[in-house]
């Protein structure tokens, strides 16, 4: 399951009422309080673009916006806000023509045998998983980087819990060929 929203839920519940409600003062605060979580989710979906991750980060807070009447308080705000940011980063890679579903080839992947690596450096660790494909990067980031179960996943991606496992295997193989380790 994602991990627990950083706001007490007491105090987005009263904000998500007062926003619904056309408060835009509320609705600041709960910008404030879920921006950072949101950005760092679909900024590692987006491979590590930080222009694309700003564009996607103000789309899913202008849909929450328009979406805030329809929210049911059966979870979490900031639960339901970041599953929203992740299928508005979903859309974003499918309507580039790149399917989080779709698979790339081993031999399409760059070589980086004459790339200085350091396995601890995190900007590193950054530009290694922008490089996998879509698919493998949504699977990853996921479950790896943002603690979603295979279930999850499954459902999100429209895929079984064992093509979820199976996929999860494939991009930390490719992960370790695009960061030059030998498999």
């Amino acid at each position: 399951m994602p991990p627990a929203a950083v706001a007490a839920p007491d105090d987005d519940a009263a904000d998500v009422r007062a926003a619904a409600d056309g408060d835009r003062a509320a609705f600041q605060r709960l910008y404030r309080r879920h921006a950072d979580r949101v950005y760092g989710a679909v900024y590692r979906l987006a491979g590590y673009d930080h222009a694309r991750a700003e564009d996607l980060t103000q789309d899913a807070f202008i849909r929450a916006w328009q979406k805030l009447a329809g929210f049911r308080h059966e979870s979490a705000f900031g639960t339901w806000l970041y599953r929203l940011a992740v299928n508005v980063a979903l859309m974003d890679i499918r309507s580039r023509g790149s399917d989080p579903v779709s698979t790339m080839d081993d031999d399409d992947l760059p070589d980086h045998g004459e790339t200085p690596f350091c396995a601890a450096e995190r900007d590193e660790l950054e530009r290694a998983i922008g490089k996998l494909p879509p698919r493998a990067r949504a699977v990853l980031v996921l479950h790896d980087v943002e603690g979603w179960r295979h279930e999850e996943i499954g459902a999100e991606l429209g895929m079984a819990v064992g093509s979820s496992k199976a996929q999860l295997h494939r991009a930390r193989g490719l992960l370790r060929k695009v960061l030059g380790e030998a498999s």
